[in-house]
């Protein structure tokens, strides 16, 4: 029986970090615009990736180099789908699909780490202490300072100006604290939901 509960609890957990990533997300792209626009003129909805601009010359960016799908304006998540698109259709994205499939990316990202955020907070609750800024700085430490580079996504971490690295971690606090207080939210509803259906079960 307690088994089955906490299943149940970690369920819900996934479920409200799932909403609380895809709503992250997108506070996340829309100060990322606004960023993006401050920086260089022009207001680009992936995310922080979107300043990952330049091409890498190790990992997925070779690969893509050398079949002549690269261009030195793509960004970590215009890769990624291109990438996806090589392997999954074997063709090549048009821009306007890269700039579509890129959001995609960017989204799906955030509703990845969402729902092991949602998860997580349920067996270790201090998980959520600072009000999603710690998660928010530890998904982009990972993601862009370390597993995005080291995919061949984006160039390295030093090949960046430090503005671009600062812009990229305050969109990522955005990200987690929105994705706290939407989890939060999102669990409590959960939570009554529950509540009611027992009442009439």
């Amino acid at each position: 029986m307690r088994n089955t509960l906490e299943q149940s609890e970690i369920s819900k957990g996934l479920a409200a970090g799932v909403i609380g990533g895809l709503v992250g997300a997108w506070v996340m792209n829309q100060v990322q615009a606004l960023l993006s626009k401050k920086m260089t003129g022009f207001a680009r909805s992936h995310g922080a990736q979107s300043l990952q601009q330049g091409s890498p010359r190790h990992g997925a960016a070779r690969e893509l180099q050398s079949r002549g799908s690269e261009r030195e304006s793509d960004d970590a998540t215009t890769r990624s789908a291109q990438l996806v698109s090589r392997t999954i259709a074997n063709r090549e994205l048009s821009e306007s699909e890269k700039e579509t499939l890129g959001t995609g990316a960017h989204y799906a990202m955030g509703v990845t780490s969402g729902a092991i955020y949602g998860a997580v907070a349920e067996v270790l609750p201090v998980a959520t202490i600072g009000a999603g800024l710690p998660f928010g700085a530890a998904v982009w430490l990972i993601a862009d300072e370390s597993v995005v580079p080291a995919l061949g996504l984006s160039k390295s971490p030093t090949e960046y100006p430090l503005e671009e690295h600062a812009y990229s971690l305050a969109a990522h606090l955005v990200f987690g604290l929105a994705t706290e207080f939407t989890r939060r939210a999102a669990r409590r509803v959960l939570d009554e939901t529950g509540s009611w259906e027992s009442r009439w079960s």
